[in-house]
């Protein structure tokens, strides 16, 4: 499989509103579409991003009213969110400590600075030094100065009980590369790496046999999406899933990207997402998440699904 990275992560949110109001204002990113959820339009699905709506930049979510998750294995269990360097996690202290954010304070993690922290919803993210890799597309209306600006995912931790079949999967399947190990207090984290590597590009396996089964709901993450180029690549990875007898959803035509979902043996829900056709298939860029965006299939319900949705 021709996988490039992370593409985008999917949280759950039980408070659209308070949702919205953190992630553009308190983490200054931009809501790049605003629509709902396709398999259930009685939700929004929100979707955060850079200046540009950058293909492994989003961090999205579906606005459910449901409990707080139960924290365990068999999870995505934190979300890394890229800046550039040690003035921009200091920045970011500062600024959590003035909006009075949970956070860990800056410490350094798999030889790369981080700073954990928590949303309101005890969502569990992490801003990590990436040192300025790759390009950055700010926005221009964000609350944030552009140098402090999240530029991206990356990395993405799991929790699993057992690495082999997971390991299996993810080198075997998914092509991904065996990187280095390194322990948060007595826990051993594998790092699995796509395409060039580094931050926007790996998936961290903490393995943590000890804990209960994770249970989603509000303040936890629905599924975890990989980047692969175009079309091409994406029919190889179906064409991967199919000669491996793999369970799928098969082909899913998402509108802004295709995508692909399945299961990693302990139940964990991956997607591979294609970088195109991208947000600005139906909203001019300077546009993006202004108003409610419907895929044209769902374009003949908006009367019904806009008397759904709760204003933002």
């Amino acid at each position: 499989m021709n996988l490039t990275g992370i593409h985008h992560l999917t949280a759950i949110t039980a408070d659209a509103k308070r949702n919205h109001d953190f992630y553009t204002q308190a983490l200054g990113m931009r809501l790049v579409k605003k629509t709902v959820n396709q398999d259930d339009v009685s939700a929004y699905h929100l979707f955060y991003a850079d200046g540009q709506a950058t293909p492994g930049t989003d961090i999205t979510f579906f606005d459910w009213p449901v409990g707080r998750e139960r924290r365990g294995t068999h999870s995505i269990s934190q979300t890394g969110l890229r800046v550039n360097g040690e003035k921009a996690l200091a920045w970011w202290k500062d600024r959590f400590d003035s909006l009075k954010i949970e956070h860990q304070g800056i410490t350094e993690r798999n030889g790369r600075l981080v700073l954990d922290f928590e949303d309101f919803e005890g969502q569990r993210l992490s801003l990590v030094d990436d040192g300025g890799k790759g390009d950055a597309y700010p926005w221009d209306r964000s609350p944030v100065p552009a140098e402090y600006q999240i530029r991206g995912l990356g990395p993405i931790t799991i929790s699993v009980p057992k690495l082999d079949r997971t390991a299996v999967v993810l080198t075997a399947a998914m092509d991904m590369r065996a990187g280095n190990e390194y322990r948060i207090g007595d826990t051993p984290v594998h790092v699995f790496e796509m395409g060039e590597g580094g931050p926007a590009a790996e998936l961290h396996v903490a393995v943590e046999p000890d804990l209960p089964f994770a249970q989603q709901g509000a303040g936890g993450v629905h599924h975890v999406a990989f980047r692969t180029p175009d079309e091409k690549s994406y029919q190889e990875c179906w064409e991967r899933l199919q000669t491996l007898r793999a369970p799928s959803s098969g082909p899913v035509d998402r509108y802004y990207f295709r995508s692909l979902y399945f299961r990693e043996p302990n139940g964990i829900l991956f997607e591979i997402a294609t970088d195109g056709p991208g947000f600005a298939t139906d909203e001019p860029m300077d546009k993006l998440g202004e108003s409610l965006a419907l895929p044209p299939f769902l374009e003949p319900r908006r009367d019904e699904i806009e008397a759904g949705l709760k204003p933002l």
